[in-house]
């Protein structure tokens, strides 16, 4: 999965960093043929900032799905950035109908277990595949907890988004981060299909790590806009070849369309 954007990069940070719908498309039409079979979108207001607002989000899917022929699978986010309440990340949700989207759990459970509980029973129900994006090993303990309750509309192997370095002091990722998710996975004996991004300028090597360990990966500008040699990537298309190009040495084929569908659980 590419992540191209992100919620506070600007052009500013990176010139090829997308930030409208027809930007999204190209990216994600040079990110395909690069080796990346999903796109994560955030979509951005007049003025540049991050928005959850549904008309914005069917035009960008719209261009992206023309551009690449309905080739790449779009997973939208909800991601707050201290800007949208829960009951607003869920209000999109209910309104866009996605195939396919991502959830921080912490942020979500802020209008409380039931709600949450509610609105991921209702999401199942309209075959929406969501990902649950976990940031330490509190959220996987939680994520658990939930899970063993019934918490999650009965999905039988839930999708897992693993965010290193996110909230390490420094805001780079390492390898060595990914340990105590695995850990909580066997500790807690959940079967999950989970996925790896990696923030700042070890990305390469901690999605090889997760390559290596049977995960699957997601790279882009969002996170990280660096090479492993410490330079700055022409593009998110040239992020995707390097870790295409890992995963192929690792003996980790690239997914089909229809691979990242059962990877990411979208039934429709």
């Amino acid at each position: 999965m590419i992540a191209p954007n992100g919620a506070r990069r600007t052009k500013q940070d990176h010139p090829a960093l997308p930030m409208t719908a027809a930007e999204l498309a190209e990216t994600a039409a040079a990110c395909l043929a690069s080796g990346a079979a999903a796109i994560h979108v955030h979509v951005r207001d007049q003025a540049g900032a991050h928005v959850l607002d549904a008309t914005r989000y069917m035009e960008a899917i719209a261009a992206i799905r023309e551009r690449t022929d309905g080739q790449m699978l779009v997973q939208v986010t909800t991601e707050a950035v201290g800007r949208y309440s829960p009951s607003e990340q869920m209000d999109l949700v209910r309104t866009l109908r996605p195939a396919a989207v991502s959830v921080a759990l912490r942020e979500i459970l802020g209008n409380g277990e039931a709600t949450a509980s509610a609105f991921f029973a209702w999401a199942a129900d309209e075959r929406i595949a969501v990902q649950h994006i976990l940031y330490d090993s509190a959220d996987l303990d939680k994520f658990a907890e939930l899970y063993g309750r019934g918490s999650f509309g009965g999905i039988a192997q839930p999708r897992l988004l693993f965010v290193l370095g996110r909230y390490a002091p420094d805001q780079e990722s390492r390898p060595e981060h990914l340990d105590v998710f695995l850990e909580g996975l066997e500790r807690h004996r959940l079967s999950a299909v989970w996925s790896v991004c990696a923030f700042g300028r070890s990305e390469t090597s901690a999605l090889a790590a997760a390559l290596a360990l049977g995960g699957h990966v997601r790279v882009g500008f969002e996170n990280s806009l660096w090479n492993a040699d410490g330079r700055i990537a022409r593009d998110n298309a040239e992020r995707v070849a390097v870790i295409a190009g890992i995963a192929r040495t690792a003996g980790r084929p690239l997914a089909t369309a229809r691979q990242a569908r059962a990877i990411l659980g979208i039934s429709r």
